[in-house]
């Protein structure tokens, strides 16, 4: 039998002890706030029925969907015919089923399924893996996390203000400074196609835009032109995009027709914000903003990092009718995400980890005979009743055998059994750190122990 050397697929990977660590630090500060904030977990599954997804994000989404295909035979029910009138067809027939391309739509599924027992304006988080069939490279992977926080049952423009906050307070407690929230409204897009003259082209027109950060604007001009847009109307809509001046924007989109009740919208969001002046929030209108999923019908987020070059970190929107295609029509929801994958990857580049991070061991419990680890039984049973995260060398080997063990695993302390500490009743506890080892009592270890762990 051929042996055959592991490998990954692409655009996955795995994570070990140390970087799960830090993982896990990023995901408990976005809990944390997501409970602070009122927000209630729930969980679904990673496969949806592929009715539920398609169509939901667009025609360059729906092709990034993974399908399942269906078990046993699985061209049993499918013809010469079906394969011969293409991939798209004779999917239909092979594959029912789908991984999760966001958290969003299986959440919308989930509302209409349970509207019974959710009492509304509902806020719920999720933090939970996706998939997408994309080209991997720096900062996009095919399997990643997503940290989401939405609010269905409410038009309130609290909402949209209050995720703003919460991507503050979240951005605040990791210490990630450089990073601005870029925030835009669907509606603004939707007036600008029809003045670029591609009102029956407005979510072809919002995709295209949404490529300027990865294609650049010379090559969105040119498919803006070759939708049937001209050289005057797109050179207008690039100067709209360069403008920084949020008044002088807002005045040259009523110039062109914008809803005055969208931009009275726009400017309460700014004056709300302002009223926050304790927290260093961040956010800028940006009209080149635009998100590529279809479902976004309201205020839209992206968050960037400004001293990385990395794709966006966070995003969101309004989705005014999401529900309704799953027959629960009038509800309208917004939420936001946090990229836990980028996240890392950011803090990572600019050392923003916390030099101690909660290890998985406070204490190891080192030994010297067979006699001394029966006696540690009973010691790491005690230790870990007191709450302390304490683990037994499992086995009589070499003191250094044990220690170095201990300094590869990045245990702070060891805690020494020898025939004299039995006697005693005092047993060595050495800084793993510093090589400072002194004999203790129980009830000091214990105490030594938890003022670390606290630190």
């Amino acid at each position: 039998m051929s042996k055959t050397k592991p490998s990954l697929p692409r655009g996955t990977r795995d994570f070990g002890p140390k970087v799960m660590s830090k993982r896990s630090f990023i995901i408990d500060i976005i809990r944390k706030n997501f409970i602070k904030y009122g927000f209630a977990q729930i969980e679904t599954p990673a496969m949806e029925n592929l009715s539920v997804l398609t169509g939901k994000y667009g025609d360059e989404g729906d092709q990034l969907l993974y399908k399942i295909l269906n078990s046993g035979d699985f061209l049993s029910k499918t013809s010469k015919e079906d394969i011969e009138k293409g991939s798209r067809h004779l999917m239909t027939g092979i594959s029912e089923k789908g991984l999760r391309y966001d958290l969003t739509v299986p959440f919308a599924r989930y509302v209409v399924m349970n509207q019974n027992e959710i009492t509304f304006p509902f806020k719920r988080f999720q933090i939970q893996p996706v998939w997408r069939a994309d080209r991997p490279q720096k900062g996009r992977y095919r399997e990643f996390y997503q940290c989401d926080a939405d609010i269905v049952g409410s038009k309130g423009l609290w909402n949209e203000i209050e995720l703003t906050l919460l991507f503050t307070d979240v951005f605040c407690d990791l210490k990630l400074e450089d990073y601005i929230i870029k925030i835009n409204h669907r509606a603004l897009l939707f007036s600008l196609a029809e003045s670029t003259g591609l009102k029956e082209q407005i979510i072809p027109f919002c995709a295209e835009i949404d490529k300027i950060d990865k294609m650049g604007e010379d090559k969105v001009a040119e498919n803006i032109k070759a939708m049937g847009a001209n050289d005057r109307q797109i050179n207008e809509l690039l100067s709209l995009f360069h403008e920084n001046n949020k008044e002088i924007i807002l005045e040259r989109l009523i110039n062109i027709g914008v809803s005055k009740k969208v931009i009275s919208a726009i400017n309460s969001y700014f004056d709300a914000l302002a009223v926050h002046s304790n927290k260093k929030i961040k956010v800028a209108l940006d009209l080149s903003l635009a998100r590529g999923l279809s479902y976004y019908t309201g205020m839209i987020f992206e968050v960037k990092p400004t001293s990385v070059s990395m794709g966006s970190i966070g995003g969101g929107g309004r989705y005014d009718d999401l529900t309704g295609v799953f027959g629960l029509k009038g509800i309208s929801g917004v939420g936001i995400s946090f990229g836990l994958d980028r996240i890392y990857d950011v803090m990572q580049e600019l050392k923003l980890f916390p030099q101690k991070i909660a290890g998985r061991l406070d204490v190891l419990i080192v030994h010297f005979s067979e006699e001394n680890l029966k006696h540690a039984y009973g010691i790491v049973s005690g230790l870990r009743d007191k709450g302390i995260k304490a683990e037994l060398y499992p086995e009589t080997a070499k003191i250094k055998k044990q220690f170095d063990y201990s300094d590869k695993i990045g245990v702070p302390y060891t805690l020494i059994v020898g025939d004299n500490e039995m006697a005693s009743g005092r047993y060595m506890l050495r800084d793993m750190q510093t090589g400072d080892q002194k004999p203790l009592k129980m009830d000091e270890i214990i105490h030594r122990l938890k003022q670390n762990g606290e630190r």
